[in-house]
């Protein structure tokens, strides 16, 4: 479904996963020759639709709801998700038609469209994520070529129909079936594109940014959301009822395929026994099959591939006698069991097992901490669930640990657009949330300078900037009410603080909704002048994080604000490009230098393992020096005194 004729690749059949025998239909995959084609009549199709009319946007979202029966028996036959499943997918998809929309306009006078976008979205969420990443950047005047994950092409196929019978031009929005190797090769290779938009493996995502690193703009935007090794932590204060039924939602409903689903469970010791002979119990009634039948809870994975990997992963721990709970399932069709795994923690966990999979450790109530840093150790970052009625031992968890949404007496799935962001941090995913306040405006191009670096002899090492990095990482930060006065005689005007307390979201009664913005932590500010360098570290101080500063006359220039004591550490000269690719303890650079000096940069930074690095450019913008995190509470989530076990304490 693209603009123009269709040379076309493979056919391939699609099948319900769960019932082989059923076959929902074919689809044929886009060939090297029509990607190409399709990159031609985008930069037209960008041109044609960098206008905006936020009507249409909306006009999508209302042809979903009129066409909402077709696309939840497609949701439920190629994806293999239960009817309950179908209805929040389609649901999810509508709000964000009209939730980009409004943001579109809101945005309308922030910056310029990009150009044309590389959408690649998952199988898991085949309509939901496929569609608000399109939207979002139709929103921000972008054209789109789309790839949807192989398995949920015809789901993707009826959407982009919708989209064009919406009035979005097809030339602005071309669809592109295809594999990996060969579609989403081409396209995040292709200097045509001026960015991507990615949901998948981490993995995946750091292949994505090389090939965008060597064929694209160096300020070329990814916006990656890449998965997780999600827990929750329950204390001896939580109320076993609401327990269970969170771990069962969040653990098995979907299959355990979502992004956010809860793979690592800990319970205090002093309940666990009684905990988990309830949801064993609990277990049992779980109904597996037929997703189409509305009596399904449990339905199958997606293919072949993945019920062999969960399969051979649960026999592996049932003969080392660690599997503690699993449930006969139908032979016909990909079905696995719902299952219950002993570990000592999540340190034993390699990778996510993207399947309804439950890890379960027990704690005692004084090593609380060490679960957190356990947890925020292993470097991922999307969703974590606490159930606790201690009010300050729930503050304490949700301050300390370091992920995108954080759930309290709840269960942690089912993030709704515009009340709960969503995204992670660290090897989790880049940000901005989609849903959120700040995901439009990163397909949006705003006010950025180019400076020559200076000549100078002056080449600062990696291990020098090491140094710095450490000391600058150990310094006190100005609290956010104090931060702009004090910055002012020495940076001039900077940005208000986002980390500013919280913005509360609309939600529904009982449920609170907080998102707030918290500094990325050590900045390196690379000039690559010393003018641009000051007003870098300006913007980075206004919004909480520490500094490095390198560049020719920073030391001089940044002289004042070293002495005021601000957490800054300063370099005289350039860095080596290279350096990037090996420092450790940093979170962002940022320059404003040429673009051959920039793309130095960004090559060293995509060679890094774990968790992607941005390169910022839009030097200003005071979004880009901040991480956004989300805490939803439900409040009638209470039981008992709650005021007396928290005395007790």
């Amino acid at each position: 479904m693209f603009a123009g004729s269709a040379n076309g690749g493979d056919v391939v059949e699609v099948r319900n996963p769960a019932n082989p025998d059923d076959m929902v239909g074919k689809i044929t995959h886009a060939s090297e020759a029509d990607v190409n084609a399709a990159l031609d009549a985008a930069q037209e199709g960008f041109k044609q639709w960098s206008a905006v009319p936020a009507a249409i946007i909306r006009k999508v979202g209302d042809l979903y709801e009129e066409n909402v029966h077709e696309l939840f028996a497609l949701t439920t036959r190629e994806a293999g998700k239960s009817l309950l499943d179908a209805v929040a997918e389609v649901r999810e998809a509508v709000d964000f038609a009209m939730f980009y929309a409004n943001e579109g306009l809101r945005y309308k006078d922030a910056g310029e469209a990009r150009g044309v976008m590389c959408c690649i979205s998952p199988w898991n969420f085949p309509l939901a994520i496929f569609t608000g990443q399109i939207l979002a950047n139709l929103a921000a005047g972008n054209a789109v070529v789309a790839k949807p994950a192989e398995q949920t092409s015809l789901l993707a196929a009826r959407a982009a129909q919708l989209m064009h019978q919406a009035g979005v031009p097809k030339e602005a929005m071309q669809l592109l079936p295809g594999d990996g190797g060969t579609v989403g090769a081409a396209l995040t290779s292709d200097s045509r594109v001026t960015g991507v938009c990615f949901t998948g493996g981490t993995d995946t995502a750091h292949i994505i940014n090389k090939a965008m690193t060597e064929n694209m703009a160096p300020d070329a935007p990814l916006v990656a959301e890449t998965g997780g090794l999600n827990a929750m932590i329950v204390d001896s204060t939580a109320l076993p009822e609401q327990v269970v039924r969170d771990v069962l939602a969040s653990s098995f409903q979907s299959a355990g395929q979502r992004c956010s689903a809860l793979r690592m469970l800990y319970v205090q010791k002093d309940i666990a026994d009684n905990l988990l002979e309830m949801l064993y119990g609990a277990m049992e009634e779980l109904g597996i099959g037929d997703p189409w039948h509305l009596s399904t809870d449990v339905g199958p994975v997606i293919d072949d591939e993945s019920h062999k990997k969960i399969t051979d992963y649960c026999r592996e721990h049932e003969q080392k006698g660690k599997l503690l709970k699993k449930l006969d399932v139908p032979e016909n069709g990909r079905f696995v069991s719902p299952a219950v795994i002993r570990v000592s923690g999540i340190e034993e966990m390699e990778e996510e097992i993207f399947g309804p999979v439950l890890h379960v450790a027990t704690f005692e109530a004084k090593d609380i901490d060490k679960v957190i840093d356990s947890i925020n150790a292993k470097g991922y970052g999307l969703t974590f669930g606490i159930h606790s009625r201690v009010d300050r031992r729930i503050e304490h968890i949700a301050s300390r640990i370091h992920v995108g949404n954080t759930y309290v007496n709840r269960n942690q799935i089912g993030a709704i657009v515009g009340s709960q962001p969503f995204g992670g941090e660290g090897l989790s995913g880049t940000g901005p949330k989609a849903g959120g306040p700040q995901y439009v405006r990163r397909f949006l191009k705003g006010e950025t300078i180019e400076r020559p670096a200076k000549s100078t002899d002056q080449v600062v090492t990696a291990d020098a900037v090491q140094g710095l990095i450490e000391k600058a990482g150990k310094m006190k930060v100005t609290e956010p009410e104090e931060r702009q006065a004090a910055l002012k005689p020495y940076f001039g005007e900077v940005p208000a603080p986002l980390d500013e307390g919280y913005e509360a979201l609309p939600g529904p009664t009982g449920e609170q909704n907080h998102l707030s913005n918290h500094p990325r932590g050590v900045v390196l500010c690379l000039g690559p002048d010393a003018e641009s360098a000051v007003e870098q570290a300006g913007v980075a101080l206004s919004q909480g994080n520490q500094v490095v500063v390198v560049a020719p006359g920073a030391e001089q220039a940044m002289a004042d604000a070293v002495k005021a004591g601000f957490p800054v550490a300063v370099a005289e000269g350039m860095l080596d490009p290279d350096a990037l690719a090996s420092l450790e303890g940093f979170s962002a650079a940022v320059s404003v230098a040429e673009k051959s000096l920039l793309k130095q940069y960004r090559a060293a930074l995509s060679q890094r393992d774990g968790a992607l690095l941005p390169l910022i450019t839009e030097h200003k913008l005071d979004q880009r020096y901040v991480i956004e995190r989300h805490l939803c509470i439900d409040t009638t989530a209470a039981g008992g005194n709650a005021s007396l076990i928290a005395s007790a304490e």
